[in-house]
């Protein structure tokens, strides 16, 4: 089993198989719009920007599962990244990453790269990113700018 053999569902409800990213070297991030660390949208969206031409693609995951801090409906939490961040990179649907309601991407991920807390993820805007083979390699905390993720970005583009 690889990343391409998931699917999920964007936030305009198309289901949408992970295979279209095929060759692509990919972050995964878990997102919320109330959250102290959403002002990352901006740094996810410059990545994508400047390297999307060679092939990076950012994939956003909104969740509630942290604090009540992604409770809009899908039409809100598209208008607020579009409006506050300009965010351009592929949205999908609302999703649970963790518990036994765990998208089956996310329950993949945690799988194959465990962080502090194990298999769980601690927070808004985890980043795990896919190498172009389909192969998870390197799961960025919370915490982590996504500036500070270019230059691992920039060895496997």
């Amino acid at each position: 089993m690889n990343f391409y053999d998931f699917e999920a569902e964007r936030l305009d409800g198309t289901p949408e198989s992970m295979e279209k990213y095929k060759g692509k070297t990919i972050i995964v991030v878990n997102t919320a719009s109330k959250c102290g660390l959403t002002p990352q949208y901006e740094g996810l969206e410059s990545l994508y920007k400047t390297y999307k031409e060679q092939g990076l693609v950012v994939l956003g995951f909104p969740c509630n599962q942290f604090g009540n801090q992604e409770p809009g409906t899908t039409n809100d939490i598209q208008e607020f990244c579009q409006v506050n961040y300009g965010v351009s990179f592929p949205l999908f649907a609302k999703i649970d990453v963790n518990g036994s309601d765990a998208h089956p991407i996310f329950k993949y991920l945690k799988s194959e790269l465990s962080g502090l807390l194990g298999s769980k993820i601690k927070w808004n805007f985890t980043k795990f990113v896919i190498d172009k083979t389909g192969k998870p390699v390197k799961r960025f905390a919370p915490t982590t700018e996504p500036a500070k993720m270019e230059a691992f970005i920039l060895k496997i583009i």
